[in-house]
């Protein structure tokens, strides 16, 4: 078959776009017939450019796989608190071209590049039963602090002792982030990926909880002692009932895994131990819903003080 005059092919290698990037790595103007939307006016521009909906879908490169490095997440409103908090550095954005249209203000504040892609395309990429609403970003983490890093505004911080379900974590960051706590402490290990699930869980929590990871959780909580913190463990056993402990600020209010409870060690790190007493048929909650009922205890007592 004879080759177009003037056609792409004619071009030599080195000229041809992304020629020397690997092909997961390549993005869409690598493609023939695939183009990034450009979504706003820049500055200089004479007349502003057409929206994001008015573009082709492209054919995206490969998606990244979640990393150390690079962060995948998904749903609107993960998505978009992502864009606004600007605390990470966005690298890509798939999106449907509804989507993209409700995100143009905030994707015109970021650097990002948009890929205008269908749903089954992020349906494949996350799975049919995932609630994507038509937008993934792949992006770099937020680095997490040191504990000495904390600083105390609300004087309410949560340390989460091996949790490792994406959905508890998740909500517990969304709730965090609601009540303005001033850092989660987890562990590195035995602890979800911020990222995907917990991401979508989190609903743009992510961005306005700042996470302090350890390596040694017992460590961490004689820090936590040291710079003054009331170490409270939330234990069903507990001898009195959070509404009938008396908290100082700041406060470091510490859960255990479901199941597993605190563990020993943990315990032994507590300054008081307390339980919340529930007066209805079920006296247990799931970890995510106990941490909202201790946030939201809590956050009073200390107003109150």
């Amino acid at each position: 078959m004879k080759k177009p005059s003037g056609s792409r092919f004619d071009r030599p290698q080195a000229e041809r776009p992304n020629a020397d990037r690997p092909k997961s790595d390549r993005s869409p103007e690598g493609f023939k017939g695939a183009r990034k939307p450009r979504l706003g006016p820049k500055a200089g521009d004479a007349r502003p450019k057409a929206g994001p909906a008015a573009g082709a879908l492209a054919t995206p490169r490969a998606f990244r796989r979640p990393s150390p490095e690079l962060t995948i997440i998904y749903g609107y409103h993960a998505v978009r608190e992502a864009l606004l908090a600007g605390k990470r550095q966005c690298l890509d954005l798939f999106a449907t071209p509804a989507a993209a249209e409700r995100l143009a203000a905030e994707i015109g504040g970021n650097e990002v590049h948009v890929h205008l892609i269908s749903p089954e395309i992020l349906d494949a990429r996350l799975g049919g039963d995932s609630v994507h609403q038509g937008v993934l970003l792949e992006a770099r983490p937020i680095e997490p602090i040191d504990i000495s890093e904390i600083k105390t505004q609300s004087g309410l911080v949560l340390v989460l002792d091996q949790l490792t379900d994406p959905h508890n974590v998740g909500a517990i960051l969304r709730t965090a982030a609601a009540f303005g706590v001033d850092a989660i402490v987890t562990t590195e290990r035995h602890s979800p990926e911020f990222s995907g699930v917990l991401a979508k869980a989190a609903s743009g929590g992510l961005e306005h909880a700042p996470i302090c990871e350890v390596v040694n959780l017992a460590r961490a909580l004689e820090q936590l002692g040291d710079a003054g913190y009331l170490r409270v463990g939330l234990d069903s056993e507990g001898p009195a009932s959070l509404e009938q402990t008396p908290l100082t600020r700041p406060t470091a209010l510490v859960l255990g895994a479901e199941g597993k409870g605190l563990r020993r060690l943990t315990r032994e790190k507590c300054d008081v131990l307390a339980r919340l007493d529930m007066p209805g048929a079920i006296k247990s909650l799931n970890v995510s819903n106990a941490c909202a009922v201790a946030l939201t205890l809590a956050h009073a007592a200390l107003a109150k003080g």
